[in-house]
């Protein structure tokens, strides 16, 4: 049997809008900063996810808003049981 799921509860607390050509949903932005080269190089990898219903189909090239500040898709993957995917960003 299987159980219903409702994947909007988890992006209801920390999501934001985002939108790729014609759709918007909700994704949950990361922003973690890395120290490289010794401590002389500060970086960071965005990562957006979301559903897969949702924006599972967008590539590396493609624009994407998020929050406001405009972003181009590097990797696309799904996670977990494929219903979400970790989309790594690169901010334009």
């Amino acid at each position: 049997m299987a159980i219903a799921e409702d994947l909007d509860v988890y992006l209801a607390d920390f999501g934001v809008s985002c939108t790729a050509g014609a759709t918007t949903a909700k994704g949950i932005l990361d922003m973690p900063g890395e120290v490289a080269v010794g401590g002389m190089i500060l970086t960071t990898d965005y990562s957006l996810t979301t559903r897969y219903s949702t924006f599972g189909t967008l590539a590396a090239g493609d624009a994407i808003t998020v929050d406001g500040d405009a972003y181009t898709v590097r990797e696309n993957r799904r996670i977990g049981d494929g219903k979400f995917v970790e989309i790594a960003l690169q901010k334009t």
